[in-house]
């Protein structure tokens, strides 16, 4: 059962707030194992309670825990770009082939299509329909509009700011390029 893991992790983050952004992820328990294991690492203990109390008296071990804390984050970065990279890589390789990616042309259809019936059925229905049905298809429309703007950024790139902070990620990390 993960759940331990996860409680146990959750209670060092007073030391390092963004261990609740590495738990909230996909592989929360993966995360939250590979948290325990450097705290219990750094001081030599495994009652978490002691983990907790040598943080709080020696300054040391917590900045070598919080170090460790940027290190999984790092790693964490690296596995995303890494993944974004291959995939539009994959993607530049079909193309090159002359093959079509026809998994990500029915996605961006399927999502396109979806947004317009949506705003169609608003616009010319919505005088009939009560309030809530108004409310549950803005909501799917959203979603199919959220669709369409990760297709786009998967396809043109991504926005700037988050362009610089890939930038940056690489060259802290001693890469060229993402």
């Amino acid at each position: 059962m993960t759940l331990p893991f996860i409680a146990a992790a959750l209670s060092l983050a007073e030391f390092a707030p963004s261990i609740i952004r590495l738990i909230s992820g996909d592989k929360k328990a993966d995360s939250a194992q590979e948290i325990l294991n450097r705290a219990k690492k750094i001081t030599q203990t495994d009652d978490l309670s002691s983990i907790s109390q040598i943080f709080r008296e020696n300054p040391q071990m917590l900045m070598d825990f919080q170090h460790s804390i940027l290190e999984i984050e790092k790693e964490c970065e690296l596995a995303y770009l890494e993944d974004r990279k291959d995939a539009r890589e994959r993607d530049a390789h079909f193309i090159k082939l002359g093959h079509r990616n026809y998994r990500g042309d029915i996605m961006v259809v399927s999502a396109a299509l979806g947004l317009i019936s949506c705003l169609f059925t608003l616009t010319y229905f919505a005088h009939n329909l009560p309030g809530e049905t108004v409310g549950i298809l803005s909501t799917i429309a959203g979603i199919f509009g959220s669709c369409l703007k990760d297709a786009y950024a998967f396809e043109f790139g991504s926005s700037r700011g988050s362009k610089e902070k890939d930038s940056t990620v690489a060259v802290l990390l001693g890469k060229d390029r993402y």
